[in-house]
């Protein structure tokens, strides 16, 4: 793809908005689209035209990128009433930022191929909302080589790291392995900070105790400090979004029969705290199901 291909973006949340953003900024024309209009109008006052469908912006577009919340909503931007596949171009190619289940990419990216001649790149991404505005996110891909090579420069506007993992789904399956780790993360770092708070030591202060120590980590340092300060605004992810992506590793798990207890431990935390705080609750809050605090 050219330096100043015509891109899209269909999906303008908390993680689509400051990477579509950063594409902005880096001079591409851009149009966008998300169901709920206002969440766009941030972008277009920046300089983007605004969508009229799905379907409007695959037909502006050498790239479309979707940043959605799951399976269903792909399936319906793509192929649903004035979806991508209605306005898509031969030889123009789609980046799904979504996380989603690996053989529904799968099969989304040969239908889309095959009704169209429109490329598919599963490419979700991990980072967080920090990691979108300041363009550093590792996004692993599933998909065509040649694809993956058009696409390219384009995406490291937005990211650190881009890795071909594979053929079409194996993002996602990376994507899945990335959240086991980072799951059972929150779950164990929230069992550990509890431990600390309930045998009187200051559990703010483990991540600098436990600096450059084997259990020092990314997530400790960042995860840990705001679920002993209850600091969920603006939130690091919903718990919808952890748990559905580890409920996608157990059933992806159970078809290859791979064990993986401590995932599904996870998922039953966050399944608990589903029930108690709503799925749009910060999945940090999984630190209040082991003490006192009230949801």
């Amino acid at each position: 793809m050219s330096k100043m291909a015509t891109l899209g973006y269909i999906g303008t949340g908390l993680m689509g908005a400051p990477m579509a953003a950063r594409l902005l900024a880096a001079g591409h024309p851009l149009t966008v689209w998300n169901r709920t209009a206002a969440k766009a109008q941030v972008l277009v006052d920046k300089g983007a035209a605004m969508g009229e469908s799905p379907a409007d912006v695959a037909s502006r577009s050498d790239i479309v990128f979707l940043c959605l919340t799951d399976t269903s909503a792909v399936e319906e931007a793509v192929f649903g009433d004035n979806g991508v596949a209605r306005g898509a171009r031969a030889g123009s190619i789609l980046v799904d930022f979504s996380s989603i289940q690996p053989d529904a990419s799968v099969r989304m990216a040969e239908r889309l191929k095959s009704e169209t001649g429109m490329d598919w790149i599963d490419a979700p991404v991990s980072g967080g909302v920090p990691g979108a505005e300041a363009g550093t996110l590792a996004i692993m891909a599933g998909g065509a080589q040649d694809a993956f090579d058009r696409v390219e420069k384009v995406v490291l506007h937005m990211a650190a790291r881009f890795t071909l993992m594979g053929p079409s789904g194996a993002g996602q399956t990376t994507k899945l392995c990335n959240q086991v780790i980072v799951g059972c993360t929150m779950a164990v770092l929230a069992e550990a900070a509890r431990l600390a708070t309930n045998a009187g030591v200051d559990a703010t202060r483990l991540p600098e105790a436990l600096a450059g120590g084997f259990a020092d980590s990314k997530p400790l340092q960042i995860f840990l400090p705001r679920m002993v300060n209850a600091q969920h605004e603006p939130p690091l992810g919903h718990v919808y979004t952890m748990l559905k992506d580890l409920d996608s590793v157990c059933a992806l798990a159970r078809s290859c029969t791979s064990p993986v207890p401590f995932t599904a431990m996870a998922a039953e935390q966050f399944r608990l705290l589903t029930v108690r705080g709503g799925e749009t609750a910060d999945a940090l809050e999984i630190f209040k199901l082991s003490g006192p605090s009230k949801l």
